[in-house]
């Protein structure tokens, strides 16, 4: 599990949130076997939307990012709940480009520098709040500060990490989000410019020993500041049978009596963790009745 904090200034100026997304970084590649451009994209979406995550108000409230660049990888999505657990998927997970000059991860050159950073807010209003921006770098993090900086009019620093060791596996995965409320004087905003453009990257800091508390307590150096919440979070898909059978109904019912005819068994899928869920004709034909009746 990540240990995911969220801390505000005590005079009202900032807001932070920190998350050590090591294990759900390290799950998400288990999960669909990526290659290591492609845990890193994935891993530091599925950061970016447990930090946003957290911020939903409803126990029921649910968040999603997805990504659509103009390079190799077609879309990337992560869905948090207000907990801050999350689940996400690739389109793409194998993909394999040379790494940047300076040895990094290309993850912008995987998604591209052109293209849609969208946001799906659910929170219980009869229609999804839907934003959507222009890629700024494709890196995520620039885009993820972008976002607020345009649909939201908050000013947030967004930075976002994954360290992938030669096996595949994840050695570090983190990430944090702090964002300027309103008043916030002149003298808080030169003193926040002045730590973030100090701070090195959050996967080094980790990986040198030091906690997420510590990481974001050094991006609010200067500043008195109280724990709003600490909190686990962690990769978890919600699907079950009785939400695939949802999504079945949702399908016409002449598809649903052919599917029946033609295939001995109908497995579906689950994008977010891979789980496979299996029907049979008599099950599928009961829904397209169960259809054919509300219609």
């Amino acid at each position: 599990m990540g240990k995911l904090l969220r801390m505000i200034t005590t005079d009202g100026a900032v807001m932070a949130a920190a998350l050590d997304s090591t294990d759900i970084v390290n799950k998400a590649e288990k999960i669909h076997k990526t290659s290591a451009v492609m845990t890193a994209a994935l891993g530091r979406l599925l950061t970016a939307a447990s930090l946003m995550g957290q911020q939903l108000k409803g126990k029921d409230d649910s968040l999603t990012l997805r990504i659509k660049g103009n390079g190799p990888v077609q879309a990337l999505v992560a869905v948090s709940d207000s907990d801050g657990y999350v689940r996400g998927y690739t389109t793409d997970p194998v993909i394999e480009i040379p790494l940047k000059e300076n040895g990094k991860l290309d993850v912008s050159g995987a998604i591209g520098k052109t293209g849609l950073l969208e946001v799906v807010k659910d929170i219980g209003l009869k229609e999804p709040y839907c934003g959507s921006i222009p890629l700024v770098s494709g890196e995520i993090a620039e885009d993820i500060t972008a976002y607020f900086a345009i649909s939201e009019q908050l000013p947030t620093v967004c930075a976002l990490g994954v360290l992938v060791n030669p096996d595949l596996t994840v050695r570090k995965a983190g990430g944090y989000l702090i964002q300027l409320l309103p008043g916030a004087d002149e003298q808080a905003i030169d003193r926040l410019e002045a730590n973030v453009k100090k701070m090195r990257p959050v996967t080094t800091l980790l990986d040198e020993g030091m906690d997420i508390e510590k990481v974001l307590l050094s991006a609010l150096e200067g500043f008195n500041t109280e724990c709003v919440s600490e909190q686990t979070a962690e990769y978890r898909c919600t699907c079950s049978k009785e939400r695939v059978k949802k999504i079945l109904q949702s399908v016409g019912q002449e598809e649903l009596l052919s599917m029946a005819d033609e295939l001995p068994v109908i497995e579906v899928s689950c994008h977010f963790c891979n789980r496979r869920y299996a029907f049979t004709p008599s099950e599928v034909r009961a829904l397209a009745q169960k259809k054919q009746r509300e219609s």
